[in-house]
């Protein structure tokens, strides 16, 4: 098997979680594995398949966090994921707690602010511009789900934040190629360029 075939079916194993056809995932996630036995992108991705497979719910909660730590930084995220699985004692009030815990640690380290916070002091009335460009000199915004993940992508583009975005969603199509709604903040993103050119242009 080539590289080009692990990164094909490692590929193919996430869009069939994303699906939730955990037993496909699992199949895929384990031929990776049968074939590059250090993958622990393949290893990490059998043991979520299986939790989700024995209806785990915080499997999918792990997953999407997983996919987000991956494209901030794929080597820590195999790494931060490796370490959560590898504490877990099999039940769901555990796994809520070791789930937390990369998250005080990353909160801690990099002096952070969780996204849902961050929401919070939109939802008060707060400027995105201004309170995203405080946070942007002081700290950052640690997202944990794939939802907040499109909900920022989406306000980074309508706030014109466009390079940002753009870096933003070319990581998070390598991650999810097949993504719809990624696709589709893409297309947004390209159209938002595209008037902008012509505005720059008919003012020159």
């Amino acid at each position: 098997m080539s590289a080009i075939s692990k990164y094909k079916i490692l590929t193919q194993a996430k869009d069939s979680f994303s699906k939730s056809d955990y037993k496909m995932a699992l199949q895929q996630f384990a031929t990776v594995l049968q074939n590059y036995p250090n993958s622990k992108e393949a290893y990490n991705g059998v043991i979520l398949a299986e939790m989700a497979m024995s209806g785990e719910s915080g499997a999918e909660a792990l997953f999407d966090y997983y996919q987000i730590l991956q494209i901030e930084d794929k080597d820590s995220a195999d790494i931060i994921m490796s370490d959560i699985l590898q504490n877990m004692d099999g039940t769901l009030d555990a796994l809520g707690e070791i789930f937390a815990q990369p998250l005080r640690e990353r909160l801690e380290l990099e002096d952070g602010i969780l996204y849902e916070d961050f929401k919070k002091i939109l939802d008060d009335g707060a400027s995105f511009k201004d309170t995203f460009e405080n946070i942007m000199f002081s700290t950052r915004v640690i997202i944990t789900s794939k939802e907040d993940f499109i909900d920022f992508l989406d306000k980074l583009i309508e706030y014109d934040y466009a390079d940002m975005a753009l870096t933003y969603l070319e990581n998070a199509l390598g991650v999810y190629p097949s993504d719809k709604i990624l696709q589709k903040l893409l297309k947004k993103l390209a159209k938002g360029k595209v008037s902008e050119d012509r505005t720059t242009k008919q003012t020159v």
